[in-house]
């Protein structure tokens, strides 16, 4: 028996709507090829359907693993910055596996990547070299198995919502069908949903758009 190796990582950090979801995972050293032929990488370069086969298949070689789905009320409550917020997260994520991991790669949130690496560290229950970079998905096979364990959470965690709520879109606030199923949804009944982030600048643009004007106000007093 090797080292064993680590990756973590999260999905639907943006997203307007659902859950962020963040995933460790834990290899043998030795199991580390059999990730590469499985053909793991950033689950971003994947299909949905690819990426559902693999995850059970990931599950079928890891020594542990960890998945935390983080509601938007949880994120909205935060305190301090989003990144502050994803350290301590990731940090809970790894005290929680039980096989602790000698080596850990992380998928670096923070424009300096070392820092968000150490900032990790201090808040885990046991010594381990932390490896912290941009683009870590697309590098270190752990990463990318753990990015697709958080993929696809999230995208089933969606389809559920999608399933209560009808068409959402992806829920990022750049998909067209997100903006127009929250703009229907908050013109309909004065509110939105509580399945979104309520502190993201998209909900209260919508907000201000659905204003009536000063124009319109007094229009309406002087039919009165």
């Amino acid at each position: 028996m090797g080292k064993k190796i680590a990756g973590i990582d999260e999905a639907g950090r943006g997203p307007v709507i659902g859950p962020m979801v963040i995933a460790a995972v834990v290899f043998d050293e030795d199991s580390i090829p059999n990730l590469k032929a499985l053909g793991v990488r950033d689950s971003k370069k994947l299909t949905p359907r690819r990426r559902e086969k693999l995850f059970d298949e990931i599950l079928g070689i890891a020594d542990d693993y960890v998945i935390l789905e983080l509601s938007p009320e949880e994120i909205d409550s935060r305190e301090g910055t989003l990144n502050e917020f994803e350290v301590n997260n990731f940090a809970k994520a790894l005290n929680s596996l039980k096989v602790k991991p000698d080596v850990i790669y992380i998928d670096a949130a923070d424009v300096r990547e070392e820092r968000f690496g150490e900032e990790i560290g201090k808040f885990l229950n046991f010594k381990a070299e932390i490896i912290a970079e941009h683009k870590a998905d697309d590098k270190f096979p752990p990463v990318s198995a753990a990015s697709i364990l958080a993929k696809v959470t999230r995208d089933r965690a969606i389809e559920r919502l999608r399933e209560e709520y009808g068409e959402i879109g992806s829920g990022y606030p750049s998909d067209p069908r997100t903006r127009e199923f929250l703009m229907g949804y908050y013109k309909k009944h004065g509110e939105f949903p509580p399945v979104v982030r309520r502190t993201w600048e998209t909900l209260k643009k919508i907000k201000v758009a659905e204003q009536p004007s000063i124009e319109e106000f007094l229009k309406g007093k002087r039919k009165n």
